[in-house]
């Protein structure tokens, strides 16, 4: 329980939902992004998640999660409470969900949950004004060919691997299947998402998108994997579409895991670096080419 001076963020939520506030934490995200949130709980009983624009990246991403929460009504979105885009700083209220379950660890139940919320994801018209997967994805291999010492330096595969397999998974990424007309989360993972009753409910819509929704379920499985879950193999026979991005999902953290961490997400190259760790033998194993012979993990 916090005392003493209030927070500016505790003000505003005592202002926009009317209540006064009895405590307050300040929450440490599970991921990588910076920011101030906290967790208010009002007099009345009431509790909110706040997260709080101190800079306008953050404000640019509150809003691009309101093009989501604004136009979709959906069982695995979070309730909004508050979006007080005038507030100083402005304000996204969402509903408290620190009593649900929050994995790891996992259980099958908590993966079959996920499954069907991403099937549920791809099922729902996505609202207008959303980007086109197929205009952000870049090639993650071009980017390793054209500089190949930043993820050489990783210790996941020598040179006389990469000079044997680079074109291959150049080509083969080429053909990732992008495009479409589904909505898409891009950003599905353990610290973005929870599981109440049975259901998993999905956060941080910022990098929502329309197109081939079995992206998502390709880029959750090596995080499901990092967290004891089961093989990435294995839970790609399930949904027999997400093979195709295998390519693609290695390519992303090869292109980025030796790379100078960014300031907006600290600890995010170590992560990307386990995350490629296990895309790589899954996006070899896919197309029949040599394993890495570095660090890998099964």
């Amino acid at each position: 329980m916090a005392r003493g001076l209030k927070p500016a963020a505790v003000a505003s939520v005592e202002r926009l939902l009317g209540g006064d506030a009895v405590s307050w934490h300040a929450v440490v995200s599970r991921g990588y992004a910076v920011g101030e949130r906290w967790i208010v709980r009002l007099a009345d009983g009431r509790s909110a998640f706040v997260k709080v624009g101190v800079e306008d990246w953050m404000v640019d991403n509150m809003r691009a999660e309101m093009t989501v929460y604004s136009q979709v009504d959906a069982p695995f979105l979070p309730r909004v409470l508050a979006w007080a885009e005038d507030e100083t700083p402005p304000l996204l209220v969402l509903e408290d969900l620190s009593g649900a379950e929050w994995p790891p660890p996992w259980t099958a139940e908590h993966v079959q949950a996920v499954m069907t919320t991403l099937d549920e994801v791809a099922a729902t018209p996505p609202p207008p004004g959303l980007r086109r997967l197929e205009d952000d994805f870049g090639s993650g291999w071009d980017a390793v060919a054209a500089d190949p010492a930043p993820f050489l330096s990783l210790g996941v595969a020598s040179q006389a691997w990469l000079e044997t397999t680079l074109d291959a998974l150049r080509v083969a990424e080429k053909t990732t299947p992008f495009a479409g007309s589904e909505l898409v989360h891009c950003d599905a993972r353990s610290d973005n998402l929870c599981i109440r009753d049975g259901r998993a409910i999905l956060f941080d819509w910022n990098w929502a998108r329309v197109g081939n929704a079995a992206i998502d379920y390709a880029f959750w499985l090596p995080t499901l994997r990092l967290e004891d879950g089961p093989r990435v193999a294995d839970m790609a026979e399930k949904r027999p579409a997400c093979a195709a991005f295998a390519a693609c999902v290695a390519g992303f953290f090869a292109s980025r895991a030796g790379l100078p961490e960014p300031p907006t997400a600290p600890g995010v190259r170590a992560f990307q670096l386990a995350q490629l760790e296990v895309a790589l033998p899954w996006a070899t194993g896919v197309h029949g080419l040599p394993q890495p012979d570095g660090r890998i993990r099964a």
